[in-house]
């Protein structure tokens, strides 16, 4: 009798520690549960010829997206985009822009960190709340965990999903104080910047934010991708006062109510001698960027440069056909 009720008590100490463990999911209930609450980020300035693309992660329901500065910052001025377009993922991606994009709303830039390689934006005139991506502990992680990202590689299709493990965790990345990143061999390309790097419970432990891809020999690099760790993010978003949602029954801490751009000085840049092989490239999008071995570039799903373009056109026509309309209604 006592030998089932320890075999009985057993049992039930196996299941709650399960529980309490959380409950491993495949990639694809992973995408399932985070792909919606992940988007698109375009930046471009006036007249769409130059501009950025990337990935971002809506982190509160009434619309703050957190993703990295160099995607909606411009490298000429250092400023953000005079136009940032954010696109929510559609019921289903067909791998035509026209439907698969046709969700977009505004976006401005609230604050952001140019050494943590973040920004954090607010989205403008939602008419609902939007789902969310779980910010997990990322000091939970470890070396041979697996994760997957989500995001919009270059010649790749729209919201993908790439899967790999934790490969290695380097402190004070590229001598950044503080920039505490996973280094990851999960498939990231240019288009992933910002995206979400997610644990095996689907909740963000990383923002992916750089990759290495040549050697300075000229030798190709393959599977060396890295993720800012999410306790640094969270740590930094709590600086601006905002805390990350539980979707489900979970709570925001507060919300952004600024009016002018916050460039945090912290963390420090410390000295750094010249690194042996070049600085890891970002991953946003950017049709002005070479690419590092020149060949033929293939058909891709989306075109960024077209894309600007077509945004930029369309804004214009409005524009030009609500002032007609305002000379209209003066006129009579």
């Amino acid at each position: 009798m006592r030998l089932v009720i320890w075999g009985t008590l057993f049992g039930l100490s196996l299941i709650l520690s399960t529980v309490a463990i959380g409950k491993e999911l495949s990639p694809r209930e992973i995408y399932e549960q985070a792909s919606p609450a992940v988007v698109m980020v375009m930046g471009y300035a006036d007249g769409g010829r130059k501009g950025s693309g990337g990935t971002g992660s809506v982190i509160q329901s009434d619309g703050l997206v957190l993703t990295n500065a160099h995607v909606v910052i411009e490298e000429r001025t250092g400023k953000p985009f005079p136009r940032l377009s954010v696109f929510l993922k559609p019921a289903r991606v067909t791998g035509e822009s026209t439907s698969d994009l046709s969700r977009m709303v505004r976006a401005k830039v609230v604050a952001y960190s140019q050494p943590l390689d973040l920004a954090l934006l607010k989205l403008e005139g939602l008419t609902g709340q939007l789902p969310v991506v779980e910010v997990s502990e990322s000091g939970q992680a470890r070396i041979g965990d697996r994760v997957v990202a989500i995001g919009h590689p270059e010649q790749g299709g729209l919201w993908t999903l790439t899967t790999g493990v934790v490969s290695a965790e380097v402190d004070n990345f590229n001598g950044v104080k503080g920039k505490h990143v996973f280094q990851t061999e999960t498939g990231l390309n240019r288009g992933n910047s910002g995206g979400p790097l997610l644990d095996g419970e689907g909740q963000m432990i990383g923002v992916n934010t750089a990759i290495a891809r040549v050697a300075s020999d000229g030798l190709p690099i393959t599977s060396i991708s890295f993720s800012l760790k999410s306790n640094v993010a969270a740590q930094w978003l709590r600086e601006q006062g905002v805390g990350a949602e539980r979707q489900v029954g979970g709570k925001g801490v507060s919300r952004i109510d600024q009016t002018e751009l916050i460039d945090q000085p912290t963390p420090s840049v410390q000295p750094q001698a010249k690194p042996a092989q070049p600085h890891p490239s970002d991953l946003s999008l950017r049709p002005t960027m070479k690419p590092d071995v020149a060949q033929p570039a293939p058909v891709r799903p989306y075109n960024l440069d077209q894309l600007i373009n077509d945004r930029a056109r369309a804004e214009a026509d409005l524009g030009s056909m609500m002032s007609e309309m305002r000379g209209q209604m003066k006129g009579r």
